[in-house]
């Protein structure tokens, strides 16, 4: 069976827009090591006289260099401001809604590791160790809060209980290959499970089913998501969120907060960066913040081809007679 390739269609999007390259802005924390990082993702800039981004190697340096020198001065001006930030409970008019959210199955499964509440946090006061934010994605949260969001839709925009999801596609592009594409990076792989038959409706069963084995593909939980580690507020998922309230002029916000007591337990919730190096973002004086993203000094602004994630799930069947004991 030949492979084909999937299409999405896209909200927005017209088939005289396919022919033209997408493209996205992004924010970039420069002046942190490593350089190569750097240089790695702004070199794939879509380069126009329009944007005046340069992709030139010597250019790119000589800009990392000089945000460097910023962080350096930071380093020295504002050591300790990431220590002790405050905890603030949530306001009694919202305890109808983190009702709901605690009643939610995917709360209790993505959150059941360590002690959890919700909580308010200021949003500059974040430790941080994502390098880019995606302002396409951004302005379309900015559309959904409107111009004068209430308090009840900050807290669902933040902790979203009734779990919407991006658009995606899926499809069936060999006999035993099912492949998922979404314009939304979070799309992943989640589980596999075996389900009984009586678990099924709606299947007319080709025979006289045993079990049936489910191969899940979907999206996260989608709640903004904090780590409280060593007197640090650890931002660990809902970035382009927070970005949107504090690109609106919101200093706070309501969120999910683990309560981590060691660095066992730090390594059981943690993801990418903070799981490897932890001393960098919990022991460092001045480590990257939140309110980095909004220094002119620190952030670059870098326009790159939209891409699109495919998911691609493959099974395997192995029928084979084994000697009776």
């Amino acid at each position: 069976m030949i492979e084909k390739p999937l299409e999405l269609e896209i909200e927005g999007v017209t088939s005289a827009d396919l022919r033209q390259p997408l493209v996205d802005d992004y924010v970039y924390l420069a002046g942190r090591p490593p350089l190569k990082s750097f240089l790695s993702f702004a070199g794939q800039a879509v380069e126009s006289p329009v944007n005046g981004h340069s992709r030139d190697p010597r250019v790119l340096k000589e800009e990392w260099l000089a945000a460097n020198a910023h962080v350096q001065q930071l380093e020295q001006e504002e050591a300790g401001c990431a220590d002790d930030p405050a905890i603030d409970p949530l306001g009694h008019h919202l305890e109808p809604l983190r009702k709901q959210l605690y009643e939610d199955p995917l709360f209790y499964h993505a959150f059941d590791a360590v002690p959890a509440d919700v909580g308010v946090i200021e949003l500059d006061r974040l430790v941080v160790f994502q390098k880019h934010v995606n302002l396409e994605f951004v302005g379309q949260l900015k559309s959904q809060l409107g111009p004068a969001p209430s308090d009840a839709d900050i807290f669902k925009l933040c902790l979203p209980f009734d779990h919407p999801q991006p658009p995606v596609k899926w499809l069936r592009t060999r006999s035993n290959v099912f492949t998922f594409v979404s314009p939304s990076n979070d799309i992943r792989f989640l589980d596999s499970v075996v389900l009984d038959p009586a678990q099924i409706s709606g299947y007319p069963p080709p025979g006289a089913v045993s079990g049936i084995v489910g191969l899940v593909v979907g999206f996260g939980s989608n709640f903004l998501n904090i780590i409280h580690a060593e007197n640090r507020l650890i931002l660990n998922n809902g970035s382009h969120r927070a970005f949107a309230l504090r690109d609106m002029g919101l200093t706070h916000a309501p969120c999910i907060i683990q309560h981590v007591s060691t660095r066992e337990e730090l390594s059981m919730v943690a993801t990418s960066d903070l799981r490897r190096n932890p001393d960098r973002y919990l022991k460092h004086p001045r480590p990257p913040m939140f309110k980095d993203y909004f220094d002119p000094k620190l952030r670059k602004l870098v326009p790159i081809a939209r891409t699109l994630r495919q998911v691609r799930v493959k099974f395997e069947i192995d029928e084979t007679d084994l000697p009776a004991v």
